[in-house]
This record gives structure tokens, C-alpha cells and sequence, in this order.
């Protein structure tokens, strides 16, 4: 079995309260889950308003598939405009 995790780090520029930063994260969380079938949550910067960070994992039993599929979540992330990656960590266990 094999794991792989992945954490991104994101700046949320024109949002000036945290009910816009929610709308916002939750979409980009929903979106996700629903396209790739991965498990993504909020992990940290819950009461800062310009700033989130996510964290999401899968499952599989190919090291290759894995690493796929992590980096299909990161380029989704980056492509989309409404936040700024500032960070990104993978690991695969």
C-alpha cells in the first residue's frame, strides 16, 4: 500500500473576511474531492482571512499512480485564480 500526501500553502488575495475566504476554500476543497477522489481538508491558518493551508492524501497500490495523482491536485490548485501557491510538500510513504 502506498500513500501519498500532500500539503499547499495558499494566499487568498481580494477576500476581505473570513465568510469570503470559507466560500472560496470550501469550492476549491469540493472540487477537488469530487474530481479526484482524494481526501483534502483544511489543515491550518483556520482565523486568518488572506492565508490557508490544505492538506490531502490518497491511497494506492502504484508509487507511480500516487505521485499522479498528487501532482494533478497540485497543478489543479495553481491553475486556478483565485489563490497564490506559496508553498507546496509531498511525501509518499
Amino acid at each position: 500500500m502506498i500513500i501519498a500526501s500532500g500539503q499547499v500553502s495558499l494566499s487568498i488575495e481580494g477576500v476581505f473576511s473570513l465568510k469570503e475566504k470559507r466560500q472560496i476554500i470550501k469550492s476549491i476543497i469540493a472540487k477537488i474531492h469530487s474530481r479526484f477522489n482524494v481526501s483534502i481538508a483544511e489543515i491550518g491558518a483556520q482565523d486568518k482571512w488572506q492565508y490557508s493551508v490544505l492538506g490531502f492524501c490518497c491511497v494506492s497500490n502504484n508509487t507511480a499512480h500516487a505521485n499522479s495523482i498528487i501532482s494533478k491536485v497540485f497543478n489543479y490548485i495553481e491553475k486556478d485564480g483565485r489563490v497564490v501557491v506559496v508553498d507546496y510538500t509531498t511525501e509518499i510513504i
